[in-house]
């Protein structure tokens, strides 16, 4: 009997990326021949009997892959449920993609910041774009209070200690200055928790407004909050391709 790990079919099925099928599980949402799920089961996924919040699924009936790219306002979580009831990025979805099943946001941006978020039902997508071997960069537009000097950007263009360990390097450009406020272009190739707020933070200048405007060759564009609009075929093969090649370095 071949198997494999859980929440590694529910990833190739689409049901969701492999650590929210972790969450799935942990919260009772999926069974395995009668039984509920424990994180680390092993499943034969042509013999076992699946089900998903009592629904049983069948591998051989093919779920049509989704791609999409919205635009996160700031106060939305990036999660597809909140026991808090707060807002959730699927909230904001128009109706059909919301019965999508399995479509998840790849990775987080936090409820304080706004801008690109990929979502999707293709967990080998999601696996590509989150493991930290893969490296996609990231940018994203920071408005931080002060005007760091030459010498502070410097420190933090080639990482910061964080948590025991210092950040990958970054491209870090300043664009303008307002006042009491600087506009940075920032590029990251890692996605540690509010990582640009507590790197900020940490040299003296806190972030005012964060907004992600790529993740690599998806740009945000003209797309306004709230707005969501598919990928093109352009950008999914330019993802998977950098994903495959970052995996190689």
């Amino acid at each position: 009997m071949a198997t494999e790990r859980l929440q590694k079919v529910l990833a190739h099925w689409g049901v969701a990326s492999r650590r929210h099928a972790e969450t799935l599980i942990r919260q009772g949402a999926i069974w395995v021949n009668g039984h509920r799920a424990q994180v680390g089961d092993k499943v034969d996924p042509d013999r076992d009997r699946i089900e998903y919040h009592g629904q049983p699924l069948r591998p051989t009936e093919a779920v049509e892959p989704v791609y999409l790219l919205l635009h996160k306002p700031k106060g939305v979580i990036s999660t597809c449920q909140d026991p808090r009831g707060r807002r959730t990025v699927l909230d904001l979805l128009p109706r059909p993609y919301r019965a999508v099943p399995g479509l998840h946001p790849v990775g987080r941006l936090d409820a304080d910041s706004s801008g690109a978020l990929i979502l999707t039902n293709d967990g080998e997508l999601t696996y590509l774009l989150t493991h930290p071997r893969h490296s996609i960069p990231k940018t994203y537009r920071v408005w931080v209070q002060g005007q760091p000097s030459e010498l502070t950007l410097a420190r933090w263009r080639h990482g910061v200690p964080l948590d025991g360990r210092l950040t990958l390097p970054a491209t870090i450009r300043p664009i303008t200055t307002t006042g009491d406020r600087t506009l940075l272009d920032v590029v990251l190739r890692e996605g540690r928790n509010r990582q640009i707020r507590r790197i900020a933070e940490a040299l003296g200048h806190p972030v005012i407004s964060l907004k992600r405007v790529a993740i690599g060759a998806v740009h945000l564009g003209g797309l306004r909050p709230q707005q969501v609009r598919p990928l093109s075929r352009y950008e999914l093969d330019t993802l998977r391709k950098a994903g495959r090649c970052r995996s190689r370095v």
